[in-house]
């Protein structure tokens, strides 16, 4: 993991083992896992297709299932509200912009989406979403933040520390920055290996463990607040759709019962994904 490790610097590394044909590596001393891969292009990957079933890794029926998702989102939103009660908030890789949907009732709410469709999808329903990747050029214009999310999004970065350093710099005194990941420390991954649901290279970049948040938080002046493994009311659509994935079956799915499932929430924990809550010290 030349030069070091991202999260606390070390620089021994062992592979682990070789998915969809990218090494995995693991850092030795705090765990953080990294897909080794040349030529993949976020920005032409991240498309309308990534939502609607056209990728094994991305989602089902993304539009379809926002009745499902958006119940979740309001759960997020009022956890984050233990934190940080109203205020400005930005989430970063806001996809359709469902979860801005159900924070803007108390944050006056912008976002930031790689994917076009996706962005233009949330500005058609009134929110203030910049397309684009999350950076000086992007940030810079919104100005100082309460709160910045990022759901399931700190994976696919090809820079996180760099990403959470800039978060850093527009989080206000006091602020926290909410992120959800996969716990590649997990009793699942560990057992599961290359077959684990969420090592999908070159999709999932990197596999956070509790150490290397810590680490990584330390090295940028902020506080593990919260982590913890909640439960998530996940679209049955989607649970099927990754179950395909996973055996090696066809993607394909009947309209008829995608559309059904598509509206059907499932409570799910496999105990494999963390909900952290860093936090920005007072001056």
């Amino acid at each position: 993991m030349p030069p070091g490790c991202p999260a606390c610097g070390e620089t021994a590394a062992r592979r682990l083992y070789t998915k969809n044909g990218c090494d995995i590596l693991r850092c030795d001393s705090c765990g953080l896992g990294r897909t080794e891969t040349a030529g993949f292009d976020p920005q032409t990957y991240y498309t309308s297709g990534y939502f609607c079933g056209q990728h094994a890794d991305g989602y089902r029926d993304y539009l379809g299932e926002e009745p499902v998702l958006r119940r979740q989102f309001a759960r997020t939103v009022d956890f984050l509200r233990g934190f940080v009660a109203g205020g400005r908030l930005l989430e970063i890789g806001c996809a359709y912009g469902f979860f801005l949907q159900e924070a803007k009732r108390y944050f006056s709410v912008s976002g930031i989406e790689m994917a076009e469709d996706a962005a233009a999808h949330a500005r058609q329903g009134g929110l203030d979403v910049i397309h684009g990747a999350a950076g000086e050029k992007t940030l810079a214009p919104l100005g100082p933040m309460d709160a910045i999310v990022l759901l399931d999004v700190i994976e696919h970065l090809p820079d996180p520390c760099g990403t959470l350093a800039l978060c850093e710099r527009f989080l206000k005194p006091g602020g926290v920055i909410v992120l959800t990941t996969g716990d590649f420390n997990s009793l699942y991954a560990r057992i599961a290996g290359a077959n684990w649901r969420l090592m999908t290279p070159p999709q999932h970049l990197w596999f956070f463990t509790p150490a290397s948040i810590s680490h990584l938080a330390a090295r940028l002046g902020l506080a593990v607040e919260v982590s913890d493994r909640p439960w998530k009311i996940v679209p049955l659509s989607l649970i099927l759709f990754q179950l395909r994935r996973m055996l090696g079956l066809a993607a394909v799915t009947p309209p008829a019962a995608a559309a059904g499932s598509s509206r059907i929430g499932v409570p799910v924990n496999l105990f494999d994904a963390m909900r952290v809550v860093l936090r920005k010290p007072k001056r």
